[in-house]
């Protein structure tokens, strides 16, 4: 459906899963049973939701297609399709890694998307 998928994470858990060498999701996702990760489209929505003026975050930006039959999208809020990650998620797959700022109103700024 789209060449990247995005995942909002805070930094400490992302380094763990670096020296790791694969992340295996945030405490909501092993809660939920798969990784929760947004379409460049999801991010504010997301961000707002889940995530409301929470500093020191990243922006771990997959390539979707490297995910393979693991991907799934599924719908959720509203009925608009997420995707979700029924499996580890390799840092092979993953394209690049950005700080998120938050803004004097706590809204997150996201790096360029493409």
């Amino acid at each position: 459906m789209t060449d990247n998928v995005f995942k909002l994470i805070d930094r400490a858990t992302w380094r763990a899963a670096e020296a790791a060498g694969t992340f295996t999701g945030s405490a909501v996702d092993a809660r939920d049973g798969f990784i929760h990760l947004s379409t460049a489209a999801q991010l504010g929505e997301t961000a707002a939701r889940h995530f409301a003026g929470q500093r020191d975050l990243l922006l771990v930006a997959v390539e979707s297609a490297a995910l393979g039959d693991a991907l799934r999208w599924e719908p959720s809020r509203g009925g608009d399709l997420f995707p979700h990650l029924y499996g580890p998620l390799p840092l092979s797959a993953v394209r690049r890694v950005s700080d998120v700022e938050v803004d004097d109103a706590g809204r997150h700024l996201f790096p360029a998307l493409d």
